[in-house]
């Protein structure tokens, strides 16, 4: 039996409840709670490590990780074009493999012999850190307190903290479920739930209502380095910093809301709102400079490595062979993405509107419609016929004109 237990610590009920659970149900043993700090925001953050203490954990480490999470994990997953279900920047889901990471790295070092968790038995990301765990550490042992209790409401894990006098600021009610980090929020439960109903104006946190933003649009500038952003309005930021500026600009004017009805991974379909304004504006700009500089035949396989991306990070398959060698090939892609592309803000739309590049294969001595020298039209006859050679066949054999 496990005898010092490591648990990814949110400070929410759950995790709360998980903890004196544990020390009950493994007698003896110690807790220690790791937080990643990913961009949640100081109203979750604040006083978290006494809250986990409170608890009855040991320890708790809370490890920063907004600079890392940004650079190493979301800016090499938008290279790929990432976007699950075509909608969804997986704003949750990529950051839980550097929340297990972190996990791993705090319970190795403290010497823990077991991982644990507060995920649910319904959702996605019981897969994603345990997926992780087997590939960071598969010879500690997994506790899943969700999988294993008989709490199963809100007001059991109320009671259950009652029971055992550990505080908690959580109330009965809860109208939404809520995931923060830098790259976005999303909300799920309560009137969301059912799709016919339309977002509650209530539920929104980093945008403006789209028909309130500002009538006058805002341009914003991102300049480009192997496909990273590296400057805002030519001032060079960390990954980091220019998101959270990004989604104070882009959050002023509506841009990045999502209305989602997806497919999890545990077969079950779920309704999210998401909020993504910087991640948005990025992705929007990106796309910007990758039209001026990939070819034709690697900007649509580039499209199916996006799909392919996608999947695995929302299935939570980071740590796999698949996703670094799929990593590998963006990289080699990214290596021309250099320039600057300019964003209009206005309404809820990011649309970007200047592009330049270095390493641009566009040429408007060959695009242009009017006069020019370097392109002559009649060559295009010998094209078109054998390009529609295959047609032009299938139309002789129907006629009986060819064997």
């Amino acid at each position: 039996m496990a005898k010092k237990i490591c648990i990814a610590y949110s400070g929410g009920l759950d995790t709360s409840a998980a903890i004196p659970w544990l020390k009950e149900n493994y007698p003896g043993c110690e807790v220690i709670a790791v937080v990643g700090d990913v961009g949640q925001g100081s109203d979750e953050l604040a006083g978290v490590e006494q809250k986990a203490k409170n608890s009855g954990a040991s320890a708790c480490y809370v490890v920063d990780l907004k600079k890392t999470f940004i650079e190493d994990y979301v800016f090499p997953t938008i290279l790929t074009g990432a976007m699950y279900e075509g909608r969804y920047l997986l704003g949750t889901a990529i950051a839980r493999p550097i929340l297990a990471k972190a996990q791993v790295e705090v319970a190795l070092k403290t010497g823990c012999d077991a991982l644990s968790h507060g995920c649910t038995g319904k959702g996605n990301d019981q897969v994603r850190f345990e997926s992780c765990y087997s590939a960071l550490a598969p010879q500690l042992e997994l506790i899943s307190v969700w999988r294993k209790w008989n709490l199963r409401s809100r007001e059991d894990l109320l009671a259950y903290l009652a029971k055992h006098n550990v505080p908690t600021t959580a109330s009965a009610t809860k109208i939404y479920s809520r995931d923060r980090n830098l790259w976005h929020i999303s909300h799920e439960g309560g009137a969301i739930e059912n799709p016919w109903n339309a977002p509650p104006e209530d539920v929104w946190m980093l945008t403006a209502d789209p028909r309130q933003a500002p009538d006058k649009h805002e341009d914003v500038s991102l300049t480009f380095k192997k496909g990273r952003p590296v400057a805002f309005n030519g001032t060079a930021m960390s990954g980091d910093a220019l998101v959270a500026k990004l989604n104070d600009i882009g959050g002023r004017h509506g841009v990045g809301r999502v209305d989602l009805v997806e497919n999890r991974l545990v077969g079950m379909k779920s309704r999210g709102l998401y909020e993504t304004p910087g991640g948005t504006i990025i992705v929007e700009a990106l796309k910007g400079v990758q039209e001026l500089v990939l070819d034709r035949e690697t900007r649509h396989f580039h499209e199916h490595i996006g799909l392919t991306f996608a999947e695995l990070v929302y299935n939570g398959r980071w740590f796999t062979p698949l996703r670094e060698a799929l990593s590998a090939f963006t990289e080699s892609v990214a290596s021309k993405l250099d320039g600057e592309i300019v964003v209009r803000l206005y309404k809820g739309t990011a649309t970007a509107v200047q592009r330049k590049s270095p390493n641009s294969l566009y040429s408007e001595t060959f695009a242009t419609f009017g006069k020019e020298e370097v392109y002559n039209q009649q060559h295009s006859e010998g094209f078109i016929r054998l390009f529609s050679l295959p047609e032009r066949i299938r139309a002789l054999k129907a006629m009986h004109k060819v064997d």
